[in-house]
């Protein structure tokens, strides 16, 4: 099964969502490989002794340790997120081919030894450096090559390069397929995670954001319109005689009848506006539109009502129409006006109630900086 998403927004969730859990533990990672290769330094002084640690030490210091030192000031908040991955992925074959290269200049009995370390990079690169499996392939494919590569110029003894190209492979293999699996994994977890969230911010029964979903993205909906000083508009919208339709034709028919509506509203909104729906409670139903004036958001309440009209869903307990129709109130907040969430919910319920006043299946806007009108209040305590 090929490893990638067919959603290239899904794709490009799944990357962001994996790299950024996996700092800290690339971070940790780096440290473990920083005292490693300090670690090998010492134990090849202490062990290999002879006249060929010069070169490596060249490699070693020269090479991989900046590679080291340079990775884990990338991990830092300030650039891991978008300098990490490029880098990793021409600084991870680099340190492959200087360990190829330290190899290559151990005595023939010392390399046995120091070949070793191959197995270590192999299976470094596939589980600590936060790599999707197919950058870990490349990684650890340059590293068998330079490896290969190496003991076709003669510097690697034939018998060894054989032995340990294949316990290379071999360890490739092992180590890819527990690469393979682990992001397997980690794909089917995040598809999980983002099932339970859409299953937890949206309304089961019209597929709209509850209310709780909504006030919570509200709050920096708002404050993202503030900042950039954009009107924003908030529709709430009311099925007319819905407690009347329940009662004449059953509470399974209103379900399918919410739902119908619920996706008519959503397709007329979203037609003409960037914003949310969400069904605010019972048969009620809110949209926050963000970069439109008021004559948009009027646009879009006449077509929410237009579109449900257009349903054609009978309606014989209605006294208003013979079908399904709907009420909206509409308030728009413009640049410099009072960005408040709960301010402008309240002035669209009292537009709301004019609708309902006026006979219903139609709209009215309710300025925020207009007064309010008492008899209003009376009709909506009243109702």
């Amino acid at each position: 099964m090929h490893l990638r998403f067919g959603d290239p927004e899904l794709e490009r969730q799944f990357i962001h969502s994996y790299r950024t859990s996996a700092r800290l533990w690339v971070r940790m990672s780096l440290l473990v490989a920083l005292s490693t290769v300090c670690g090998f330094a010492i134990i090849d002084h202490l062990l290999l002794v002879g006249p060929r640690l010069a070169r490596p030490d060249i490699w070693r210091f020269g090479l991989q340790l900046p590679l080291v030192l340079i990775m884990l000031v990338l991990t830092t908040p300030r650039w891991y997120a978008r300098w990490y991955q490029p880098a990793i992925q021409m600084a991870a074959p680099l340190f492959a081919v200087g360990t190829v290269l330290m190899a290559v200049e151990a005595t023939p009995v010392q390399m046995p030894l120091v070949a070793a370390r191959l197995l270590l990079a192999a299976f470094y690169f596939y589980f600590m450096l936060g790599l999707t499996f197919g950058a870990a392939v490349r990684t650890n494919l340059m590293l068998v090559a330079a490896y290969a590569g190496a003991a076709l110029l003669g510097y690697i003894a034939a018998n060894v390069a054989i032995y340990s190209l294949f316990v290379l492979v071999s360890a490739n293999l092992i180590g890819g397929a527990g690469c393979y699996a682990l992001e397997y994994a980690n794909r089917v977890a995040f598809l999980e995670r983002r099932r339970l969230a859409q299953v937890a911010m949206h309304d089961g029964l019209t597929g709209l954001l509850n209310r709780s979903a909504l006030e919570e993205q509200a709050r920096g909906l708002w404050q993202r319109a503030q900042a950039a000083r954009l009107p924003v508009s908030v529709l709430l919208i009311d099925i007319d005689h819905f407690k009347a339709y329940n009662d004449c034709y059953g509470h399974q028919a209103g379900d399918g009848c919410l739902k119908q509506v619920a996706a008519a509203i959503r397709g007329a909104v979203q037609r003409r506006s960037l914003g949310m729906v969400a069904r605010y409670g019972g048969e009620e139903i809110i949209a926050i539109l963000v970069g439109g004036d008021r004559a948009h958001a009027a646009s879009v309440a006449a077509a929410v009502v237009k579109a449900v009209a257009e349903l054609g869903i009978a309606h014989g307990g209605s006294s208003t129409r013979p079908y399904v129709t709907v009420s909206v109130g509409l308030t728009t907040v413009e640049p410099g006006g009072d960005y408040s969430h709960e301010q402008a919910v309240r002035h669209a319920d009292l537009a709301l109630y004019t609708t309902k006043a006026r006979g219903r299946d139609g709209w009215a806007c309710h300025g925020p900086a207009a007064s309010l009108d008492p008899q209003l209040e009376l009709l909506k305590t009243a109702s």
